[in-house]
Order: structure tokens, then sequence, then C-alpha cells
């Protein structure tokens, strides 16, 4: 087994870079500035990155560390992708933001695409993935209301437990986590939600003033939770068959991440709605957007709904970029192939500590048994070995490199999560004994 270190290499990993002459402050001195000046809303591993390059992430210390997170999907083309970035700053220098009171020569090639890409009628661009997701809530309530014909302020919407849409108010009313709803309320009226992969549960929840079902293809935050075939078509029929629309959230699972263009597709269950964000913008900016039919987007007049930035030149030009980018390098079939090799080579390690190992194309998560280790010590000890991924809920490590990472890369990152198991399990051991 190899290991990577401050000094050697192993093929295809980069080496230990030194920090230059005229380093900033250390990386004890940044975390203490944030956690002295910031809100504490986030845990961060105890890294401070400052740049990277494709699969890789290099601290304030030299260090490099394979990126087996991609920001939660955000950086799905890696780090500073030369073509992303090359359109990012011939767009800068032309034209960045203009509002949507003017039309502007990039957002209609770009709405052009995203039809084409989901094979929907018409897209309505925002930045982050909550306004999209807040968006398609909204789209969903007025054509309840406007064309189904459900009572105004009565229609619901449906999601599933244990999913992740956002952190909005509405959106944290979905939500079944205790953690995220502690002290956020009061939450707004009609939201539902049933088990995940269970369409008996979605036909048994509606009725007459349900406008829409809203579900994850994959639950990520959940711990890359992945329904039984043929759920998302079951639940097309039921939706079909009920009048609700069907609105699938792709922020995470779009773009390849799961081995196809879209998640849905894995079962061809053609939604109403698509909800888009994280890769579309490159790794670069936040780029959302909701795709929808001719039906539900005829809900929207001027001034309806809207967002200063939502289309900008500049992040139009990204999104094009990237999606040029997993067209042109066959990303999506390489996620599907290389993921389904991953999921084999992770499943092949034989460690009492994991529970399981799930996944679709690069979007695998290793459920550990709590009992016994939590998923944080896993991911606090990859970081030592210069591996940066991220732990759900305690039980879950979540591996989402990005889809162009190096074979080699994996091989690797393989070797070292399973000697990261060994070594656990062989102090669990010496501790029983002793």
């Amino acid at each position: 087994m190899t290991t990577l270190t401050r000094t050697g290499r192993t093929p295809g990993i980069p080496a230990f870079v030194p920090p230059g002459a005229a380093a900033g402050p250390t990386a004890a001195e940044l975390i203490r500035r944030e956690r002295t000046y910031g809100a504490r809303n986030y845990d961060p591993l105890p890294v401070v990155i400052s740049h990277g390059e494709g699969s890789w992430l290099v601290d304030v210390e030299g260090r490099r560390h394979l990126d087996l997170m991609s920001a939660y999907s955000a950086v799905s083309f890696g780090h500073g992708h030369p073509k992303i970035v090359a359109a990012l700053t011939e767009q800068a220098h032309r034209l960045a933001v203009t509002s949507r009171a003017y039309f502007n020569d990039r957002l209609p090639l770009l709405l052009e695409r995203l039809v084409a890409m989901t094979g929907l009628d018409r897209a309505l661009p925002v930045n982050t993935g909550l306004e999209a997701v807040e968006t398609a809530i909204k789209a969903a309530r007025k054509w309840g209301h406007k064309v189904k014909g459900i009572p105004e302020g009565r229609a619901r919407i449906i999601a599933c437990r244990g999913n992740f849409h956002g952190r909005s108010i509405t959106i944290t009313g979905l939500s079944t986590e205790a953690q995220y709803r502690d002290g956020f309320g009061p939450f707004p009226a009609g939201l539902d939600t049933i088990p995940f992969g269970d369409p008996a549960a979605l036909a048994a929840a509606i009725g007459p003033d349900t406008a829409a079902f809203l579900v994850e293809p994959v639950q990520g935050e959940a711990g890359i939770v992945v329904p039984p075939d043929g759920y998302l078509a079951h639940c097309a029929e039921i939706c079909h068959r009920r009048r609700v629309l069907l609105i699938c959230d792709e922020v995470q699972t779009g773009l390849g991440r799961t081995g196809h263009t879209l998640g849905w597709q894995h079962d061809g269950a053609m939604p109403d709605g698509v909800i888009l964000g994280k890769a579309l913008g490159g790794g670069l900016l936040p780029v959302s957007a909701f795709v929808a039919t001719d039906e539900v987007m005829q809900v929207f007049n001027p001034g309806d709904h809207g967002s200063t930035f939502g289309g900008n030149p500049l992040a139009a030009s990204v999104a094009l970029a990237a999606i040029g980018v997993l067209e042109d390098e066959r990303l999506v079939m390489r996620s599907r192939e290389l993921g389904a090799w991953l999921l084999d080579e992770l499943r092949a390690i034989a460690s009492p500590l994991v529970v399981d190992v799930r996944g679709r194309g690069l979007f695998i998560g290793i459920e550990v048994d709590a009992a016994r280790v939590t998923a944080r010590e896993v991911v606090d000890r990859l970081l030592a070995r210069g591996i940066l991924s991220k732990d759900t809920h305690g039980t879950v490590v979540r591996i989402a490199p990005p889809l162009n990472v190096p074979r080699e890369a994996l091989v690797w990152a393989v070797g070292e999560i399973r000697a990261v198991l060994s070594e656990i399990e062989g102090e669990t051991r010496a501790a029983a004994r002793a």
C-alpha cells in the first residue's frame, strides 16, 4: 500500500508543495479569525485551502489534498477548469450584470441549451439552488390555484423525509431534520412529507389540494440514499394520473453526477419540472435554474417573480461553458463507468466498521457502524492522509469527486480509505483487549 507523504510521491499523485517565502497568516491564525468574526453556522474540517487545480486542493501550508467532495457537486468539472475560466474571464471583460430590465446576448443561448438538455419547454434562471427550489414551489402553488383549480391558499406540496432542498423558511418547513427546524418556526402551511422510495406512500398522501411532489432522485444530505429501481417512474405515473406535478430537485444529482445527465433518467421518469444548480456554475459562480413545461411556466407574468442577478450574462456564459465541458469531455459516461468501478472497489473493502456502500455514478456514500466509529473520525483521518471528504450526520462518508478526476487518484484514495478503516479497527480491537 502506498501512502502520500509530505516529501514522497505516488505516480499520478501531486507531491507536497512548500509554501512561498511571502506566506500569509498561518492556518491556525486564519481559523481563529473566522471563528472570531464569523457566524458559527458551519463546522469545517481543520484545513485552510488557498488554491486548487483539477481534482486537487492546496492548503496554506502547501499540502495537496485530493478533493472527494466537489463542494457538494458545485465543482463537478474540477477546480479552475481552463475552458470555464476562459469563458468567465472573456465575458467579465465584456459585460457582467445588467438585470433583467433588458435582454442580453448570452441568456437566450443558455435558456435554449437548458430546454434542449432537459426535454422541457422553458427555463427561469436564478442564482442559488435555494432560489430555484423556491421558484419551483411558487410555480407549483400558483399552478395548483390557477390551473388545477385548488382553492386559493390551500395548495399543498409533498416532499420526502430526509430531504434537503435548501434552508429558507419555506424549505426548512419541509425538512424532517430536527436541527434544521429548531427555533426557526413558524413555518408556512401546506407542506407534507412522506417516506422516500415508497410510491404507495405518495399515492396515499395525495389529496384534492395537492399541487406537486418535490423529490431528489438520490438523497444527498440524508447520506447518499438511493431509491429502488423504478421508483421515480412509478411516482411519475401516480402524479400524472392524479393531476399532480412531479418536480425533481437535481441541484446535486444533475449534470452527470449519477452517471446520467439528469438523475431522473435512470428510471425514464419525465418530470414536469427540474431544478438545476451547483455544477451549472462550473465551480466559479452560483448559477441555477428552474426548467419546466409550458403549462407550469405560463403561471408567471411580468412582475410575478424575479432576481436582480438571475440570468446575468456572466453567469450565462459560465453555465454554457460548463455544459460544453460536460458534453465535450463525455463526463456523463465517465461518471457512469468510473462510478461503477469505484463502487465495486469500495464494496470490496472488508471491514466490520462498514455497514453499507451505496451510490450511483460518482455519488457514493460509505455508511459506518456508528456504535464503533463516527464518520467524522474517518473523515478526519483521511484529511491527515491528504484526502478531503465530509461526513453526513456522523454516519456516512461522502465520496463525490470531480467527474474528470484521474482514475489513478481514485486508486490511491481507495487504498487510503482501506488503510484508515484498518487502522481504526486495529485500535478498536486493542482497546477491547485492554
